[in-house]
């Protein structure tokens, strides 16, 4: 299914320039900077979420993690918690997983995280799994009547596996070594 006339519609009657870009199947964000071979940074996660009892779209880089705490203080509430997907798609009539950045066309509000408008284009979900769209991201700020805010926290990168048992080699033999120089002196 291509990109929404709502959409189109919509970024072409408020004249933005923008892209269409085409690509196979993502689920991701991840998998999406892989297939259009863009830096994370550039591509953008959108996630519905709910505070108290207001929906809001949170756009953050896709090299961040949304951090709910900071959220939850910027809009001065307890709690933020993800929307389900079965309310997302009751909410925002999408495919389970295929949000969208534009809350504008729900009447949503949006927030975006400051971390975004350090790229000049970004890349958003489009609402289809094989179409994205390229914009300006102070074009979309804009667009959006968007609150900036520092919603994002830098993801925790994960040592692998085969790093951690390296280092575990690394320290045994430094271990053995030691012995046999301790055990090779003599006083």
């Amino acid at each position: 299914m291509p990109i929404s006339k709502k959409l189109k519609t919509y970024l072409d009657a408020n004249k933005i320039k923008h892209e269409i870009l085409k690509h196979k199947k993502v689920f991701t964000a991840y998998d999406a900077a892989q297939t259009l071979r863009e830096d994370l940074q550039k591509i953008v996660k959108s996630l519905l979420v709910k505070a108290d009892k207001q929906y809001y779209i949170v756009s953050v880089p896709a090299n961040m993690n949304l951090d709910f705490k900071k959220l939850a203080k910027a809009l001065k509430v307890k709690k933020v918690d993800i929307t389900k997907e079965k309310d997302m798609v009751k909410i925002c009539k999408v495919k389970p997983g295929a949000m969208h950045a534009f809350g504008s066309l729900y009447k949503i509000p949006v927030l975006v995280d400051r971390g975004l408008m350090k790229v000049k284009e970004a890349i958003f979900a489009s609402g289809d799994f094989m179409e994205s769209v390229r914009m300006k991201a102070k074009d979309y700020a804009d667009l959006e009547s968007a609150a900036l805010g520092s919603f994002g926290a830098v993801k925790a990168t994960k040592t692998p596996a085969s790093a951690k048992a390296s280092a575990g080699r690394r320290k045994a033999i430094k271990r053995k070594t030691s012995c046999k120089l301790k055990a090779g002196i003599k006083k």
